[in-house]
């Protein structure tokens, strides 16, 4: 056997071993102990809460937990005074997301034409920073008068509030697209069409998909508040009628129902949001909330 040959040495065990062992993820460890650290947030709250509502605070004015499960599970078998607590929650999610997505696409289609055009920008500027200014609780008042208690007045209501929240974040998108990538793709021939629907919008998108985490909590408060204007169905009727007859654990109830929808509207936007930018490539150190 000649001396340059090498012959392999089997590895140890041990290190075969590790080498199978599976990696284990720093991620795979901290979702657990998150998740645990959550719950019993909630469980020290809710019955800090409880405790102090049986003994010093009084339940008229701050209810109790179990009150409001009580009001919960009251209103989805037995129903509300105003009927089903279903058709009340479909209603104002009804309202919420058709002044959604008027609000939504009207933010992004102003948000992106001013921001490529300065000199429309500039024009506009004064009378968009007057309208943001007026108290959107005006506005519901006068939408009520104008549109009457029905669907109209609370869908206005929600597409003022979504509107301002994306048209900003649009705008700056559109602002902040690399002066030099569009430089060089009107070079080969892009047209300003071309431009816009290849480098503004995909660049604004992570902007626009920001401000929608949003604008949906806003248009369920617009629903909210037109209902709680004057309504004659949804669940800001139910809490202004819990409001009226000093019914604590009613508000506490509608706020929680409020909440939930919320939270899954959230959820849906972030699995839209991932599909949509799943060509971005991960950031390491994108914090998640």
């Amino acid at each position: 056997m000649s001396p340059d040959v090498q012959t392999p040495v089997a590895a140890p065990p041990a290190a075969l071993a590790e080498e199978r062992a599976p990696v284990r993820r720093p991620g795979r460890l901290r979702a657990p102990k998150i998740t645990a650290t959550r719950v019993l947030l909630i469980v020290l709250w809710l019955g800090s809460w409880e405790l102090s509502a049986s003994t010093f605070l009084d339940p008229f004015y701050y209810s109790k937990p179990s009150a409001i499960w009580g009001r919960i599970v009251d209103w989805f078998t037995t129903g509300t005074a105003f009927g089903s607590i279903w058709e009340q929650m479909f209603v104002t999610l009804q309202e919420a997301v058709i002044g959604f997505v008027i609000g939504s696409l009207a933010g992004v289609v102003l948000g992106v034409l001013l921001g490529r055009g300065r000199f429309l920008a500039e024009v506009c500027a004064p009378f968009i920073k007057a309208a943001n200014a007026i108290p959107r609780i005006v506005l519901a008042s006068l939408f009520v008068i104008w549109f009457g208690l029905g669907m109209s007045s609370k869908v206005a209501t929600a597409v003022v509030l979504v509107f301002f929240a994306v048209f900003f974040n649009a705008f700056q998108g559109a602002r902040e697209v690399d002066k030099t990538l569009i430089d060089n793709a009107r070079i080969l021939g892009a047209g300003p069409r071309q431009i816009l629907t290849t480098i503004v919008l995909p660049s604004a998108t992570s902007w626009i998909l920001a401000s929608l985490h949003v604008a949906f909590g806003f248009a369920l408060i617009g629903a909210i508040v037109g209902e709680y204007t004057g309504a004659d169905k949804g669940l800001g009727l139910l809490i202004n009628h819990a409001q009226g007859t000093f019914d604590s654990a009613g508000i506490y109830a509608g706020m929680i129902i409020i909440t939930v929808m919320a939270l899954l509207a959230e959820w849906l936007l972030t699995l839209l949001e991932r599909r949509l930018l799943a060509w971005r490539p991960p950031s390491t150190a994108t914090a998640q909330i």
